[in-house]
């Protein structure tokens, strides 16, 4: 039989509510087997016969002869008729092989990583709120997105395609959704593409991450912008990159800190529609120098075209792509922005010569894209749904700017200066009076307010002292009182 806290230990893993969903002969068994593999049970140890251990447990035979039968065909224990149940000899078990409880690992302790694993993982990686609340950054309004209109398309796809949708989709990307991404770059961003150069992503994310591993070595330099989109820093860090911080002025990147050391890395990353965060646009002049510099140092320019389809004011700039005769440039882009960030589809237009490659090296992360939804989106866009969806977001996005940059210089002008942006779905803010980036993320938060701090997002954390304001996503109603929530909590943190 049992010994008491044997037969207790089984009582509480049977009573246990994490088992509940277990039927009461697993549960049993379970609590057998973990007798056995701590070595409470030693081999040849006999069981209790069945009958017992059901007088005991309260239970019917024919549980505890189930619980056994699985405990048999698991090799934990042998049935012996006329002898009755044993634990089984096994040699990982016995307790000259069982590794002291003393010298197992502690859950707390700390992994040993790899240095890319550890550069990874101290990194943080990119965390996006699951439900975002004010001012939260990069989201757009999806409560107005016609979603009665993407059901009926994917209805279509589904009775069209049929079951093709539901295997193994094209490593680059469905040939329909390549077709309408190249048509659509090209007529709004004067991009030079065609759908066998576009490789369909999950995200922007994942484009930088390839670019980084397929593109360089550890230890190659990267020019980044500076302040940089923390996702691109992470990125490019993790893969042992050297990052180069060139500095941002109003004309966008710096070009003759490049310029001035050429071979100093094999690469520039720019977001040169709208400089994140600062917003600034790129200059013709600095466009086409660093073609240049790419051109004639076989270098790479990487350019992330993440929320281009708002502007708001002004004429929109071709992309740098479209300009470069060379083919040195990788255009990326994504919809997480102008649709909705659930659908998880980016893309990157390619060279024709790193097309293969980098298709081949997809295959090693997620392999492919859903198809349903990327032949669902393809249909959305050849029937101009996609434009006019952004056409009607970026009215909507406008009059929510006008209304968070009024209520800014109405409510928090003893704080910050706002830097009202051209296009986007950020607004950045200076601080200009006494209180502390961090002290205001802190008390914004505390408040229920989401705020990025800006010099974080500088490479050595010492740029102007403010944050972003994301305001896209969020009814004027909703902005106002967020302001105004954000005036009292910067109050109650300045006063003495």
């Amino acid at each position: 039989m049992f010994r008491h806290s044997q037969l207790e230990s089984v009582k509480a893993w049977i009573a246990n509510p994490a088992h509940a969903a277990m039927p009461l002969h697993a549960r049993i068994q379970r609590a057998v087997r973990q007798l056995i593999v701590d070595g409470a049970l030693g081999p040849g140890k006999p069981l209790p016969a069945s009958r017992a251990l059901a007088v005991s447990l309260g239970v019917s035979r024919d549980t505890i002869e189930a619980a056994y039968a699985q405990l048999h065909a698991e090799g934990f224990i042998d049935r012996r008729v006329g002898s009755g149940s044993f634990v089984a000899e096994i040699t990982e078990f016995t307790p000259g092989r069982r590794l002291p409880r003393r010298d197992t690992f502690p859950s707390d302790q700390a992994p040993a990583l790899s240095r890319r694993g550890a550069a990874v993982f101290s990194g943080g990686g990119v965390r996006e709120m699951p439900v975002p609340r004010p001012f939260a950054h990069g989201v757009p309004e999806t409560r107005t997105f016609p979603l009665a209109l993407w059901e009926r398309l994917e209805r279509q796809v589904r009775k069209e395609v049929g079951a093709q949708s539901l295997f193994h989709g094209d490593p680059q990307g469905t040939e329909p959704l390549r077709r309408a991404i190249a048509d659509y770059v090209n007529l709004e961003r004067g991009a030079r593409a065609t759908a066998d150069r576009v490789l369909v992503l999950t995200s922007s994310q994942q484009a930088m991450a390839l670019c980084a591993g397929m593109l360089f070595d550890p230890g190659d330099g990267i020019f980044l912008e500076d302040p940089a989109y923390y996702g691109a820093r992470k990125a490019f860090e993790a893969a042992g990159l050297d990052c180069v911080p060139i500095r941002v002025d109003r004309h966008g990147i710096v070009v003759d800190q490049i310029l001035a050391e050429p071979r100093r890395a094999k690469a520039v990353f720019l977001t040169p529609s709208h400089q994140f965060p600062t917003g600034a646009t790129l200059a013709l002049d600095r466009r086409l120098a660093l073609i240049e510099w790419a051109a004639l140092h076989r270098s790479w320019i990487i350019e992330d075209d993440y929320d281009s389809e708002f502007r708001y004011a002004g004429k929109p700039t071709a992309c740098v792509q479209g300009l470069d005769p060379h083919g040195r440039t990788i255009y990326i882009g994504t919809f997480t922005k102008s649709l909705f960030p659930g659908l998880r589809i980016g893309y990157a237009v390619l060279p024709p010569q790193l097309v293969k490659p980098m298709t081949v090296a997809r295959t090693l992360l997620d392999g492919h894209t859903a198809p349903m939804a990327q032949l669902t989106l393809a249909r959305f866009m050849e029937g101009g749904h996609f434009g006019a969806h952004v056409r009607a977001m970026r009215g909507v996005y406008a009059e929510r700017l006008d209304v968070l940059a009024g209520l800014v210089g109405k409510h928090l002008s003893d704080f910050v200066e706002p830097q009202v942006p051209i296009g986007g779905l950020q607004m950045p803010c200076l601080l200009t009076g006494g209180l502390a980036e961090r002290t205001a993320v802190d008390a914004a938060r505390r408040a229920g307010i989401e705020l990025l701090g800006l010099s974080a997002l500088h490479a050595a954390g010492d740029g102007k002292a403010g944050f972003l304001m994301g305001f896209a996503a969020y009814t004027p109603f909703e902005i106002e009182t967020a302001v105004r929530t954000l005036e009292k909590a910067f109050r109650a943190a300045t006063k003495p």
